[in-house]
């Protein structure tokens, strides 16, 4: 499935005039990336005996979308790198980021257009909530920033709308091109939903434990950035008060890039035991992302993906 996946971008090519538009978006879509979004959507659509050829064009859709809001994403973090590489606003700047994302929007609509479904209709409704969802998502994270009442089930809630809903997205649109039973796709959009927060959770873990060359992006940059993520809100809430004042006096510091500061609060994390704390979370959902899998009616060989998926992203299978 994965060099299925891997064909299908590396043989679509987004070389149009004004290339000033359009050189971004193919530097964007060939730089890589995990794919997952296609992968769920294909995978889906296999499970209950579609063909790849019903959704190849909604692959690219999705996967298109996802790169638009980090495009988007990216300027509005401030972030250096991506995947390893510069963010477009940094190769070429602010302007085009923003036009070429915009572009990259409405490419992701033209796809999912192209691909004919007599349930097109459910189809394209399912993507624009979605779409909406993930920038409710978005302003939900801008305004954290600023908040200092900020709950973990507040980050949970955007967590789930800026990234989990998409993952979910990308399996109930898969589905529905199969014309999959109801209640399937309620289950595989709630395996989705508690994936994306299990993969959202690890990426906020990542930015202080991962390593740069596997990450692809600065490590520390959510401390820069003062980012309530898990990580910190955990912090909050079990540190003794004189790390809690700490922790609120460094993420209302500036300046935001100052290293010393990251190094500190790595320093506090590891005193708290931050990170066995987030694993524990992580695997939470991962555990209840398998409880909606199991209850979706197909037998265990068509769940095969799914499941090796989540042996790999859960550290499972290596």
């Amino acid at each position: 499935m994965f060099n299925t996946i891997a064909d299908l971008f590396n043989n679509e090519h987004f070389v149009h005039e004004p290339h000033q538009l359009y050189d971004p978006i193919e530097y964007t879509l060939h730089l890589g990336g995990k794919r997952i979004r296609p992968f769920l959507l294909m995978t889906a659509n296999r499970m209950f005996g579609g063909d790849d050829s019903q959704v190849r064009q909604a692959a690219i859709g999705i996967e298109i979308f996802h790169n638009f809001t980090l495009l988007h994403d990216d300027l509005m973090d401030r972030s250096p790198i991506r995947r390893g590489q510069p963010t477009v606003y940094r190769k070429w700047n602010e302007n085009t980021a923003i036009l070429s994302g915009d572009t990259m929007f409405a490419l992701a609509w033209k796809h999912f257009l192209a691909q004919p479904s007599p349930r097109l209709h459910q189809i394209l409704s399912c993507f624009n909530q979605t779409a909406i969802e993930v920038c409710e998502g978005q302003q939900y994270d801008m305004n954290f920033e600023q908040a200092d009442n900020v709950t973990i089930d507040d980050y949970m809630m955007m967590i789930r709308l800026k990234t989990a809903v998409l993952l979910a997205g990308a399996l109930k649109i898969g589905a529905l091109y199969a014309g999959a039973p109801e209640a399937d796709i309620d289950h595989l959009y709630q395996f989705g939903i508690h994936l994306g927060l299990a993969f959202q959770l690890q990426d906020d873990l990542l930015d202080s434990y991962g390593d740069v060359a596997q990450f692809g992006k600065q490590t520390g940059q959510d401390i820069r950035d003062n980012k309530k993520t898990y990580l910190f809100l955990t912090a909050l809430q079990s540190a003794p008060e004189p790390l809690r004042l700490e922790l609120a006096t460094l993420f209302a510091s500036t300046p935001a890039d100052s290293d010393p500061k990251v190094e500190r609060v790595w320093q506090i994390y590891g005193q708290l035991g931050i990170r066995q704390q987030v694993e524990q979370a992580i695997q939470l959902q991962f555990d209840q992302a398998l409880t909606h899998l199991d209850a979706v009616q197909l037998p265990a060989d068509k769940k095969a993906p799914l499941l090796t998926l989540i042996d790999t992203l859960s550290g499972r299978k290596k």
